[in-house]
Parts: C-alpha cells; sequence; structure tokens
C-alpha cells in the first residue's frame, strides 16, 4: 500500500516542526541556559497539574442512569 501524497506532506510538516521546535529550544538554552531551565520546568510542572486535574474531573457519562440527569 502506497501512501497519498498528502499524507507524505503531512509527515514532512511534522518533522519540520519537530526540528525546527528542538533547534529553537536549543539556541534558547544555549543563550539562555538558567532562564530556559527555569521556564522548561515551570511549563512541565504546569502540564503535570491540568494532567492531574483533567484525570480528577473526567466523567464516565456511559455508567450513569439518563433518568439520574438533571437538565
Amino acid at each position: 500500500m502506497e501512501d497519498s501524497s498528502s499524507s507524505r506532506v503531512g509527515i514532512v510538516a511534522f518533522f519540520a516542526m519537530v526540528t525546527v521546535s528542538a533547534a529553537t529550544m536549543l539556541w534558547l538554552f544555549w543563550r539562555f541556559p538558567l532562564l530556559t531551565a527555569i521556564v522548561t520546568l515551570g511549563v512541565l510542572a504546569i502540564l503535570g497539574v491540568l494532567a492531574h486535574l483533567a484525570r480528577s474531573i473526567d466523567v464516565d457519562l456511559t455508567d450513569r442512569d439518563r433518568t439520574e440527569q438533571r437538565i
């Protein structure tokens, strides 16, 4: 099975975006090591908190009886 040209373009765009992102991060870390490390750890901490909050508020609606739901 051959990939279509649009899926190849998507794959190339994805790798280009990842490469530019990695190069930017390396450049920032080279120029501003302490500030980049602090901001990176802050962003990772925020993502961790958001993931924890998302798990805590996740509700499985298939288990609830539709007659018990209030409108």
